[in-house]
């Protein structure tokens, strides 16, 4: 009889992880708390397929940026003063982990991760448009382009292409938009997609291959037999599974701690906004490297999207926040107006942020049957393909690809 693996949760983490252990002939059903017309943060995120990204969150000098962020309502980034046990303890691993030791031994493993997922997506056989034109990180200052030429030279030592342009050159490689810029650096191995033309092709493929799905069902507890998870308990009765996988996104934190286990995580509030008919409309992804925004063609439309509030699991809109996109989008993009997203409803979403900047991804020492998959923080979308696969091949007792030790669920413990 074929292996029944459950799966917590239905974001872009969990449905992927869905397809590769179905695609191996594993009877999967996925349980979510949610809807399935449901617009997580797997549905309005930038759509970024990012080897570009090989630094973590969790880097030297992101302490100091962040005090000074706080300061400004504005800003990218925005941390709510709260007394709060679990933030505590995730800010003080935050700072232990920015250090230069530990961003140069994370860099290599979110490449090969990163490296695996794109080829995934190149791969994995369905249809939702994936755009291989490559991404570039615009600069308005000299300084912030003298830092990315420096990212750049670290990037094509760890065998990742990357090519610094001056304005001219920008322009050049992206000549139907007008960009205010003092120059870029061009990834050419970057991608970039729909988020929920992918999740809809991922699903449809999921029902294809039998996938159960189990929608608006809460998760109440486990059923325990010795060192193994026997069964789920929901909402909607017992499901019982030869192997279980946590990937709940950031209410993952919660259901560990039923489990004895010790995720770290802070959820990170982004949001978005979606121009449908756009004044210009680019044909590159870009990141506005001073603001912190990631800017996404889409199949038409164009996607301005943004900052790190970390509030607690608070999915309101924070006006102010909204406000620093729409004005920071402009300078570098001047054919454009705030005014042009006045009429456009903002999106949020909440991203599961370890302490580390690492997802967490493995089995667990507690558990002989369970499996983690969670913490990807904005790489999400990204790393989905890469994760699933992973997690698939686990489940198989294969030999993971990418080295596993620096992102173990137990790294906290």
């Amino acid at each position: 009889m074929s292996k029944k693996v459950t799966i917590l949760g239905a974001g872009v983490i969990g449905l992927c992880t869905a397809l590769y252990c179905a695609r191996r002939g594993m009877r999967v059903t996925i349980i979510d708390q949610k809807p399935r017309q449901r617009d997580g943060c797997s549905f309005g995120n930038a759509g970024m397929i990012v080897p570009s990204h090989f630094i973590p969150l969790a880097a030297p000098g992101m302490v100091k940026l962040g005090l000074k962020w706080m300061c400004n309502p504005e800003s990218p980034f925005y941390i709510k003063p709260r007394l709060n046990l679990d933030l505590m303890t995730w800010g003080l691993e935050f700072w232990k982990a920015a250090t230069k030791g530990r961003v140069d031994a994370a860099a290599p493993v979110l490449r090969d991760l990163s490296l695996l997922s794109r080829q995934c997506y190149e791969e994995i056989g369905l249809d939702f448009g994936l755009v291989k034109r490559g991404l570039l990180m615009l600069c308005k200052k000299q300084q912030t382009l003298d830092e990315e030429a420096h990212m750049a030279e670290m990037a094509k030592q760890l065998g990742i292409p990357a090519e610094v342009l001056d304005a001219n050159a920008t322009a050049a490689l992206d000549p139907t938009v007008t960009m205010d810029v003092c120059g870029s650096v061009f990834f050419p191995k970057d991608c970039h997609l729909t988020p929920g033309r992918f999740i809809a092709a991922v699903e449809a493929e999921l029902v294809k291959l039998g996938v159960e799905m189990l929608w608006e069902t809460e998760v109440s507890g486990f059923e325990v037999d010795g060192g193994a998870l026997r069964a789920v308990r929901t909402s909607k009765g017992q499901v019982e599974s030869h192997e279980i996988v946590l990937c709940s996104g950031v209410w993952s934190a919660e259901l560990a701690k039923e489990l004895d286990l010790k995720l770290p995580m802070q959820a990170g509030k982004g949001y978005s906004l979606t121009l449908a008919n756009p004044k210009q409309l680019p044909e590159l992804c870009s990141i506005c490297t001073e603001a912190r925004l990631a800017v996404t063609p889409m199949e038409g439309a164009l996607r301005v999207g943004g900052t790190m509030e970390m509030a607690g699991i608070d999915e309101s809109i924070t006006q102010r926040r909204v406000r620093g996109i729409t004005r920071a989008f402009p300078q570098y993009f001047p054919a454009f107006e705030e005014n042009d997203f006045a009429e456009v409803k903002p999106w949020s979403g909440l991203r599961p942020v370890s302490p580390d900047g690492m997802p967490y991804i493995g089995r667990t020492k507690r558990w002989k049957n369970l499996t983690v998959a969670t913490g990807h923080a904005m790489m999400g979308l990204s790393l989905a393909p890469a994760t699933g696969k992973i997690i698939a091949e686990v489940l198989c007792g294969e030999k993971s690809p990418v080295t596993l030790d620096l992102m173990s669920p137990d790294r906290f413990a």
